[in-house]
């Protein structure tokens, strides 16, 4: 399976990150995706994909949470990595606006510079939308287009939503761990949608999957979030592994061979 959205390279993995990882592999957890987060997230990412290269993948983004006065330069430091590296997509970018509304005009336009970028390298996008799915339906209504791909990442939104975001064509939704809460109502929303909508993701060390609340999420539990959808589904977790598996490999233009 592939684990389409983790930080596996962020502080709250410094003790054990290699266990980790080797427990998500053999767990059957064969592929992780790595979105960036900022600046500084940007050598530790790369470094765990080099240590792992045929299962870590790297993705490059400016996160909406770290939009703030220095935006620009932080873009700046992103295209660079861009130009020198090879990425999977742009991710994670988007727009937050939960906590904070203060750059709310330049998450706007961060979030405009990276899907230009995506589509010059022709690269599916990773996109974050909390509390803000009007906000960027009103950009990719204005930028979408036959060379845009992406996913919706922990996607937490209703039937019509899913639909919106499906009618852009080329677009996916990461399912993950809140499937599995009882009073997220995301269960029922998954009920109606086509397996071939959805990719799935742990969004580690975040928003971890029944039974382990509270508790840092990681990569290998990923299998639970794969159970609760197949439960959904009424699937067999053999037959959701493998649509999404290849839900994955269509969006983020990868081979079998490479997972």
């Amino acid at each position: 399976m592939i684990d389409t959205h983790t930080h596996l390279f962020v502080d709250q993995f410094d003790a054990d990150r290699h266990e980790v990882v080797e427990k998500a592999i053999q767990s059957g957890v064969k592929t992780m995706l790595l979105p960036n987060i900022d600046i500084d997230t940007i050598e530790p990412m790369m470094e765990l994909c080099r240590k792992f290269p045929r299962h870590c993948y790297p993705m490059i983004g400016l996160h909406p949470g770290s939009v703030n006065a220095d935006w620009k330069d932080k873009l700046i430091a992103i295209r660079t990595a861009l130009e020198t590296n090879s990425f999977v997509a742009i991710g994670e970018i988007g727009m937050d606006l939960y906590w904070d509304k203060t750059f709310i005009e330049e998450q706007r336009q961060a979030f405009r510079q990276q899907v230009a970028w995506a589509k010059e390298f022709q690269l599916p996008i990773v996109i974050h939308a909390r509390e803000a799915f009007q906000e960027i339906f009103n950009i990719l209504d204005e930028l979408n287009d036959e060379g845009l791909t992406g996913v919706f990442h922990c996607f937490t939104g209703t039937v019509q939503q899913a639909e919106k975001i499906h009618a852009y064509g080329g677009f996916k939704l990461g399912i993950g761990g809140v499937l599995t809460y009882k009073k997220s109502g995301l269960e029922e929303v998954v009920k109606e949608l086509p397996l071939e909508w959805l990719i799935l993701e742990t969004d580690a060390p975040y928003l971890p999957p029944v039974p382990f609340r509270g508790k840092r999420n990681e990569s290998a539990y990923l299998l639970h979030i794969a159970q609760k959808l197949a439960d959904v589904k009424e699937l067999s977790i053999e037959k959701v592994a493998e649509a999404t598996t290849n839900n994955a490999l269509e969006l983020f233009k990868m081979l079998p061979h490479e997972v």
